[in-house]
């Protein structure tokens, strides 16, 4: 079993599967975060087991600056790949950037 009670692909206990599928239909899943981007530096890297190289990642800001962020265009998803994305953006100093994320795919 997971860490998180989710069954594993050996898994043969049915009540966790079950739980699982019901989980995912009610919209909960494993496969979001948080993120804040790295101060100082153009570019920060999540490593997320559940992206893959062709996974869609979304986010929204959830301070002013991560807003503004976003407003004036310097923050895009460089590189997706298996288990981990980077962000490339401004390199600035400010340490509240923070975003939350959802993987699909």
């Amino acid at each position: 079993m997971s860490v998180n009670n989710l069954p594993t692909p050996e898994d043969k206990n049915l009540q966790r599967t079950a739980y699982a599928i019901k989980q995912l239909a009610q919209g909960r899943s494993n496969a979001t975060g948080t993120v804040t981007l790295t101060a100082n530096a153009a570019t920060t890297t999540v490593t997320n087991v559940n992206c893959a190289s062709t996974s869609g990642v979304w986010f929204t800001p959830s301070t002013a600056n991560a807003s503004a962020e976003i407003g004036n265009g310097t923050m895009i998803l460089s590189t997706v790949a298996n288990g981990s994305f980077t962000i490339t953006h401004a390199n600035n100093a400010q340490t509240d950037r923070i975003f939350y994320y959802g993987i699909q795919g």
